[in-house]
């Protein structure tokens, strides 16, 4: 862990410039830089570097941050590691926290697998040189279509004849036992012997994002079925299948420029996309997908296309996989081949051109991949059809985007001619039931880890199938309604927090001592004791005010929100802070009126505008309440409309105001 005092230094003394300058060339036009982005081709420059803001943008592929989240973006590298880049360029001495007994050897133990998996590495690629090695598995991937640059660059090799080859070298060459067996690569025989697990086969490295190899998967080539056709590596400390993705350290930064991961199921369908040229490919490893595959790709892009067989089992997969990938808030798209072919064998069989051009016309979303999948098996029937239209309502319900959610309601609210209302109230039930089962999903994982304890309130003492009242959201963005005018304030804080608000002598608004934009809309928001709705609009609203309490720069908050190890607070900050247009069309739109001018005119509208949208949301809210009253409970009644007749009377009073002050008579 870096010290918080060295992560100051090392923000403190970066200059964007410097660091973007090190990867493409930048030119200066006006206060700012421009160049080609190296994110995404483009021949006209749309990417701009501001020194002053300390940020990145570009306008052609959305990409923008700060240094920190370039060089994250640019190097696939984490947080802690894109700070030790930079401390590295700028002579920045970092001394992590010292480390305990255990920590060290837990850190000398996985390099010492580290080591002996990487060994491993070498005695099969050496392997697959000897006469058995190129009679047999080199014969092998060049039946398979693998030129020698792919078998170089993927390091495949071969695991000779005999069943301790590989454990004999290794002990010779003076690793020890306890390592090649926790990484398992040998096994211990009865005798007290070592012996491989993998002989006679092919063998397919698996490597980390960072390129390091951490497990094996090995193919026969014999015809008998009683012998596996394949054999992987165990779990180990060092290789975790739900966790590990084939290919990419190959595919990550293709997949960031690209924008999107093409999803495989098996080895040779990542290498020979690969070989073909596309490069943005991987596949999930020897296992069915899992959340922290999905979680992985996550890291690079939002956008994946699934490409399986077109036979049953793909398609199983496929269906299963959607769910996955829109659940962690994914866009996926689904593209089956012809049956009986493969990606791998798709790719042997066709051109680049072609094999792109199979891919751009036969995408879906999935939507209409299901709808094209099963309604062949609904056909007129009136209830295979709402059973079908209920099972895309379910997978809908399964992205946690509000918005998201709502546009492909409509989507398939126009495909089935269904009304709205009827989809989102079947989606509201089935994400109320999901929220339960995740209640107790980790209920009974807490209990696993920590049997003595008390169940945990909200979760285990949620009866079976009751629902919450509340249709469950993002856990970040869990208001849309309030969404944009929170947004709209944070933006006003994070951009002009500490200018002045100068109202005319004889406005209401008036004080003897100019507020700040910030002072301003905080001391509105306190007067009604409001907070944001929107969990990661108040987790920034708070830590702004809490540097600014300590007497922080704007500028100086706005690089620790914008540099947070906290990745949602970051890139909320960043799209927050970064200009939407192009610097260039911004400088002339603001040339129109003062910016002093702007902010005394929309500052206070906007904080009205959020006060009467939070006074309708309360009247929705009772007027609900009221719907479920009782007639004959009349004192429930009387009070539930006080307090709408006061709501409407606060509304009408700050709708006076706003027409009154800026609405031009």
């Amino acid at each position: 862990m870096i010290p918080k005092a060295t992560v100051d230094r090392i923000l403190d003394a970066t200059q964007i410039v410097d660091v973007v300058g090190d990867f493409v060339t930048l030119k200066r036009r006006g206060a700012n830089y421009t160049a080609c982005c190296p994110f995404h081709n483009e021949k006209t420059p749309s990417f701009y570097v501001s020194p002053a803001k300390g940020i990145y943008k570009c306008f052609g592929c959305g990409k923008a941050g700060t240094a920190v989240s370039f060089i994250m973006e640019h190097e696939s590298l984490s947080y802690t590691e894109a700070l030790k880049y930079l401390a590295r360029k700028y002579h920045i001495e970092v001394v992590e926290k010292e480390e305990t007994a255990e920590e060290i050897a837990l850190r000398q133990r996985s390099e010492s697998l580290m080591l002996v998996s990487e060994f491993a590495w070498n005695f099969f690629k050496d392997q697959l040189k000897t006469t058995e090695g190129r009679s047999v598995g080199y014969a092998y991937f060049k039946s398979r279509g693998l030129e020698d640059a792919t078998i170089e660059k993927f390091g495949l090799g071969w695991a000779p004849t005999g069943r301790d080859k590989l454990s004999k070298a290794a002990r010779e060459a003076g690793y020890k036992e306890e390592f090649l067996i926790d990484t398992g690569l040998s096994v211990k025989r009865d005798d007290g012997t070592l012996a491989d697990r993998f002989y006679e086969r092919v063998i397919f490295p698996i490597h980390s994002v960072s390129g390091r190899v951490i497990a094996f998967g090995g193919r026969t080539l014999k015809t008998d079925k009683t012998v596996a056709k394949y054999v992987n590596s165990p779990e180990t400390e060092i290789y975790v299948k739900s966790k590990s993705l084939y290919g990419i350290y190959f595919a990550k930064n293709e997949i960031s420029r690209q924008d999107r991961c093409y999803l495989v199921e098996g080895y040779l369908d990542v290498i020979s996309m690969h070989q073909l040229g596309i490069t943005n490919v991987v596949a999930s490893s020897g296992t069915s997908l899992t959340v922290e595959q999905i979680r992985l790709i996550h890291k690079f892009t939002d956008n994946v296309t699934i490409i399986y067989d077109g036979d049953a089992a793909g398609i199983h997969a496929a269906l299963r996989g959607i769910g996955l990938v829109l659940k962690e808030g994914l866009n996926v798209k689904v593209v089956l081949l012809p049956d009986g072919d493969d990606p791998d064998s798709f790719s042997r069989k066709h051109t680049l051109d072609e094999v792109k051009e199979f891919i751009e016309k036969h995408e879906q979303d999935f939507i209409s991949f299901k709808t094209d999948l099963l309604s062949g098996e609904a056909g007129d029937d009136p209830l295979k059809k709402a059973n079908l239209i209920n099972d895309i309502a379910d997978t809908i319900a399964q992205i946690p985007d509000a918005v998201k959610r709502s546009v492909y309601v409509e989507s398939c609210s126009s495909r089935f001619n269904i009304d709205t209302q009827i989809l989102f109230a079947r989606i509201s039930r089935t994400r109320g039931e999901m929220l339960v089962e995740d209640r107790k999903r980790e209920e009974r994982e807490r209990l696993r880890k920590n049997p003595e304890s008390e169940p945990a309130a909200g979760n285990a003492a949620l009866p079976a199938n009751d629902t919450p009242a509340v249709t469950p959201v993002s856990p970040l963005m869990n208001d849309p309604y309030l969404a944009p005018s929170e947004r709209e304030l944070l933006e006003f804080i994070l951009n002009h927090g500490e200018d002045t608000l100068d109202f005319d002598t004889d406005s209401d608004l008036h004080t003897e001592e100019p507020m700040t934009v910030a002072d301003f809309i905080d001391c509105s928001l306190k007067d009604d004791d409001e907070e944001f709705s929107n969990d990661i609009y108040r987790k920034i609203y708070d830590i702004y005010f809490s540097l600014y309490e300590e007497g922080l720069s704007q500028e100086q908050i706005s690089r620790r929100l914008m540099d947070s190890q906290e990745r949602d607070v970051a890139e909320t900050a960043v799209d927050l802070i970064v200009p939407k247009y192009d610097l260039t069309v911004r400088n002339y739109i603001n040339s129109l009126t003062s910016e002093s001018t702007q902010l005394v005119m929309y500052v206070p509208k906007s904080v009205i505008i959020y006060k009467i949208k939070r006074i309708d949301k309360r009247i929705r809210e009772c007027s609900d309440r009221l719907g479920s009253v009782q007639p004959d409970d009349t004192e429930a009644l009387s009070e539930i409309m006080g307090q709408l007749k006061r709501m409407q009377e606060t509304k009408n009073i700050l709708n006076e105001r706003l027409g009154r002050r800026f609405i031009r008579k």
